[in-house]
């Protein structure tokens, strides 16, 4: 019985005090993204919904792929080749081309780089510039007061907009980096003789599901005829270099697990290796197409968000890590409720 009461003893000397079973339970992201009210949450236009059907897979199953296009004003003249390519349902029936590991997987016509053999586009496309993969802001800028906080920043149109911003100086490949209305950007303000900035150039960046145009060399920018998604780290050294006309915001996974290509560069070799492209419309076309919508930057749960991904310490984590990079946030875009 003795030494029955000292094991006793000694488990009460380590169990924890009755008030620790009381205390909260530390808050993940994904708490707070479910806990946010609906006023929080800005829908997508379906119009602005890109829906591309694959072949099904070997199984029979329906493969879908939802891509937002990028808003005004970023890479508007890629876009709008985008649609009207959309239109011409120049897209049905083209192919997944490469799928490089741990970097894109990029989609167009197999036959586009043969001369007489390569798929015609339609009329009316419009040929970019090198300097539209930046859309230039106005001189009216207001910087975070604290890292994380919110900055604003003055739109062509002159309209100011509130942005997150993330720790300024941090970021390898842009002087800022933020969230602007639901999409990661870069930023860098121009100056003229160490007076106020002239201008700033904001960008979209390379992130994980990102969508950007395939070109050949400078000068050529590409059409939008031919478009690659990220699958891999992020890649960043490509910004400012390549249009980014989008994001994919459902089905990746169609796209990511697909077998990585044989020939260079991750391209497939042969037609058999492809995987077919069906169909390709706008969100307005498709009956039945679910309602998305993302978590607005300017809300309250937004912040919230994004400091306790850069702070976590709960269950899992035991050493916060203090910072979050502009891909890490990963905006929550969700199937809305009808």
């Amino acid at each position: 019985m003795r030494i029955f009461l000292s094991g006793l003893a000694f488990v009460g000397l380590f169990a924890s005090p009755p008030a620790a079973a009381d205390a909260p339970k530390p808050l993940t992201p994904s708490d707070i993204v479910a806990a946010a009210p609906q006023a929080d949450w800005s829908r997508i236009a379906p119009a602005d919904l890109m829906v591309m059907d694959l072949a099904p897979d070997a199984k029979g199953r329906a493969r879908r792929v939802v891509i937002q296009l990028m808003p005004a004003p970023f890479s508007q003249g890629w876009t709008g080749n985008i649609r009207k390519l959309v239109a011409a349902r120049w897209f049905d029936g083209i192919a997944v081309v490469r799928v490089q590991d741990n970097y894109v997987v990029q989609w167009g016509d197999p036959d586009g780089e043969t001369p007489g053999k390569a798929k015609a586009l339609p009329q009316g496309l419009t040929a970019n510039r090198e300097q539209d993969y930046a859309a230039q802001y106005g001189a009216a800028f207001k910087p975070p007061e604290k890292k994380g906080g919110a900055g604003y920043i003055l739109s062509p149109e002159g309209r100011m907009q509130r942005f997150l911003a993330m720790a300024p100086g941090n970021d390898p490949f842009a002087p800022g980096t933020g969230i602007l209305e639901g999409w990661p950007i870069g930023l860098q303000s121009q100056e003229k003789g160490g007076d106020a900035a002239v201008r700033t150039d904001v960008w979209p960046v390379h992130c994980y599901g990102m969508v950007g145009v395939g070109r050949n060399v400078s000068p050529d920018t590409g059409t939008g005829a031919e478009l690659y998604t990220v699958i891999g780290q992020a890649p960043r050294q490509l910004d400012r270099n390549i249009a980014l006309v989008g994001r994919i915001i459902a089905g990746i996974e169609n796209l990511s697990s697909l077998p990585r290509g044989t020939g260079a560069l991750g391209f497939y070799e042969t037609a058999q290796e492809r995987t077919p492209i069906v169909s390709v419309r706008m969100g307005d076309e498709v009956p039945g197409l679910p309602a998305y919508e993302y978590l607005s930057t300017g809300s309250s749960s937004f912040a919230s968000y994004v400091l306790k991904r850069a702070n976590r310490k709960d269950d899992f984590y035991i050493r916060p890590a203090g910072g979050v990079d502009v891909c890490n946030v990963q905006v929550p875009i969700r199937e809305a409720k009808r």
